[in-house]
C-alpha cells in the first residue's frame, strides 16, 4: 500500500557537469536552488539581477546580459507584468501603483519571449542547455484561483518550450510540492513558501535527475569539507582553527580542481 504519491521524472539525455557554468535566474525558488548549488562549490550565478517573477523580466535580463552560461536554470513564478509607458519593469521600484498598468501574459506570449531570448543564449554559447522550472510559490494576492490560473499557463509554455528547444528540460519542483510534499510541515510559517525540508527533497531530486555521475562523485567528495568548512570553533582566533581551515581550503581546491580541469 502506498501512502504518497511519488512524481516520476523523466531525465534529460544530457546531464550538468562540475565543470559546467550555471546561471539559476527566476523568482526566489530559483534563488533557494542556485544557493543549493553554490555552498556545494558549483559554479553557479544566482540571480544577478535580483529576484524576477515573471518571463518577461526574466526575458529582458537575459537579453541585456553578456553572460554565456552553459546551464541556465530558469524558475518561473508567474504570468502577471506590471508595464510603464507601454513596456514591462523587472519592479516597480517603489513608485505609485498609478504609474504602472498589470496584466497577465498569455501562454503563447510566454513561449514566443523564452523561445527567443533562450535561443539567442543558445547562439553566443552553442553548448547551452535549459532547465526550465515553475515556483511552488502561491501568489495569494492574486487569489488561489486565479494563482493556479497563472501556474497553468506557465506549465503550459514550458511544455511548449521543451517539445521546441531540443536543449531544454522541465524540472517538476511544483508537482513535487503539491504532491509528493502534500502538507503543511513542509511550508514555512507563511503557509505559501517552501521550507528548507521542502528545497532539500527538491535539491535531492533535482541532483539524482539532472547532474552527472562525475559531478555526483565532486559532491559526494566535496561533502565533508563543505561540513567542516561550516564547523563553527568555540575559538575562532586560535591558531590550531587557523590551521585547520588552511587546510580545508587546500583540500576544496584540489577537489575543484581535480573535477573541473581536464
Amino acid at each position: 500500500m502506498k501512502f504518497r504519491t511519488i512524481v516520476e521524472i523523466v531525465p534529460p539525455e544530457w546531464r550538468i557537469d562540475p565543470a559546467d557554468s550555471i546561471l539559476c535566474v527566476g523568482s526566489c525558488f530559483a534563488q533557494r536552488i542556485g544557493d543549493a548549488m553554490a555552498v556545494r562549490r558549483m559554479r553557479v550565478d544566482v540571480n544577478p539581477w535580483g529576484t524576477l517573477y515573471n518571463p518577461a523580466s526574466i526575458a529582458i535580463a537575459l537579453d541585456d546580459s553578456e553572460l554565456s552560461p552553459d546551464i541556465v536554470i530558469v524558475t518561473l513564478g508567474t504570468t502577471h507584468v506590471y508595464e510603464r509607458d507601454g513596456r514591462v519593469v523587472a519592479n516597480c521600484q517603489k513608485l505609485p501603483a498609478s504609474l504602472f498598468t498589470e496584466r497577465e501574459l498569455t501562454t503563447d506570449e510566454v513561449v514566443e519571449t523564452l523561445a527567443s531570448v533562450l535561443e539567442r543564449l543558445r547562439s553566443r554559447n552553442p553548448r547551452l542547455r535549459a532547465v526550465l522550472t515553475v515556483s511552488p510559490y502561491r501568489y495569494a494576492k492574486y487569489g488561489f484561483h486565479g494563482s493556479q490560473l497563472s501556474k497553468a499557463r506557465l506549465l503550459m509554455a514550458v511544455d511548449e518550450l521543451t517539445r521546441r528547444l531540443p536543449y531544454s528540460t522541465y524540472f517538476p519542483a511544483y508537482e513535487i510540492v503539491l504532491d509528493e510534499l502534500r502538507d503543511y510541515r513542509f511550508y514555512d510559517a507563511d503557509m505559501l513558501h517552501p521550507n528548507q525540508q521542502a528545497v532539500d527533497y527538491i535539491w535531492e531530486r533535482f541532483a539524482e535527475t539532472l547532474l552527472s555521475p562525475r559531478c555526483q562523485d565532486f559532491l559526494r567528495e566535496m561533502e565533508p569539507i563543505r561540513k567542516a568548512l561550516a564547523h563553527k570553533p568555540f575559538d575562532p582566533d586560535s591558531d590550531e582553527y587557523k590551521r585547520f581551515v588552511e587546510e580545508a581550503k587546500r583540500k576544496e581546491q584540489a577537489v575543484i580542481e581535480k573535477f573541473t580541469h581536464f
